[in-house]
């Protein structure tokens, strides 16, 4: 598997300059698509045994990360290290370090669970007994033993997606990779992932870094890369982005969500956004805030909530504008829908 490339711009990196003790180290990652960049100067270290998402919209540059750390594709500039090896100078070494699970199905469906593992290991470089032994043991990890001799087109897409994770952990990583790992997946299979992830997080201390649009599968995450067109917008534990807001957020619904959103700046002195025609506060004791704005301007909010802070919430704070815009919600809904 050799990494396509067009013209780079790689200078050795500084020794410090990726971190020592980090599994994956990430410096001023840089990549280009002729006239876009897809990665503007991205830095970020994930840990040992820490479960680590990058989140972000469509195009926010996630999927070409992935790439790049799954050694499918060279940065144009910048360096990342996964176990102490390059991802441009080292890709054969490091490729024994990592286990990848793509969002498209590589599972030969017409195969049993068995023999994908098989040629898996073959790949690998293992044989004979200790292939056996070690398709035993994942197949037992990932709870499909008594399926082994069973096509894989016979089984739910939850269980598909666990002989994918099978595969990428055959040869025992250090680190997994996982793209949109939930796509297509029904609830119960996607807690059922997440909790075999963090199982492989706690007792196997394999590193695992998602990729993801959905907030719900960000919480779960040890710590976060938030990603908006090419840019790192926040890393950080959920909770301590969460906390940055710094109090409540509230929505006020009203005819004229501009002109209220003048009236408070200049009434309470507070900073007021309009968004998706409501008008957007983040403030301390929200429901204490909430009594005074209806009482000052009578008959302009037609409906209005408080809530605490969300992730949606610090994307909205760091970027100025929503997760999702409307046409790409819709299109989410609709691929949901299908």
């Amino acid at each position: 598997m050799t990494p396509k490339s067009s013209a780079i711009e790689l200078a050795p990196p500084e020794p410090q300059a990726l971190r020592v003790g980090a599994v994956i180290s990430v410096r001023d990652l840089v990549h280009r698509y002729q006239d876009r960049t897809a990665l503007d100067g991205i830095s970020f270290d994930v840990r040992p045994a820490e479960l680590f998402g990058l989140l972000g919209p469509n195009g926010s540059g996630k999927t070409t990360l992935f790439r790049i750390l799954s050694t499918l594709m060279l940065p144009s500039a910048g360096a990342a290290q996964i176990a102490g090896l390059d991802v441009v100078r080292e890709p054969g070494s490091l490729r024994r370090h990592i286990g990848v699970v793509f969002q498209a199905q590589s599972v030969d469906p017409k195969l049993t669970a068995h023999e994908n593992l098989w040629h898996q290991g073959h790949l690998y470089g293992l044989r004979g007994p200790a292939l056996e032994q070690r398709i035993e043991e994942i197949l037992t990890r990932v709870g499909l033993l008594d399926r082994a001799r069973d096509r894989v087109e016979t089984f739910s897409g939850g269980m598909q997606r666990r002989i994918e994770l099978a595969k990428g952990l055959l040869h025992h990583p250090e680190v997994l990779l996982l793209d949109e790992p939930t796509t297509g997946l029904d609830p119960g299979a996607r807690r059922d992932l997440w909790q075999y992830l963090q199982l492989l997080r706690d007792q196997e201390h394999v590193s695992v870094i998602v990729t993801t649009h959905l907030m719900e599968e960000a919480e779960r995450c040890d710590r976060l890369a938030i990603l908006n067109e090419g840019k790192l917008v926040a890393l950080g534990t959920p909770a301590e982005l969460t906390r940055e807001i710094g109090g409540d957020v509230i929505l006020l619904e009203a005819r004229d969500p501009k002109r209220l959103a003048e009236q408070i700046r200049s009434k309470f002195r507070v900073d007021a956004s309009v968004m998706d025609a409501h008008v957007r506060l983040e403030i301390e004791n929200g429901h204490r805030f909430v009594p005074d704005v209806v009482e000052a301007f009578p008959g302009e909010i037609q409906a209005l909530s408080v809530s605490k802070p969300t992730l949606e919430d610090v994307f909205i704070h760091r970027t100025g504008h929503r997760f999702w815009n409307e046409e790409a919600a819709s299109e989410q809904k609709g691929k949901k829908k299908r």
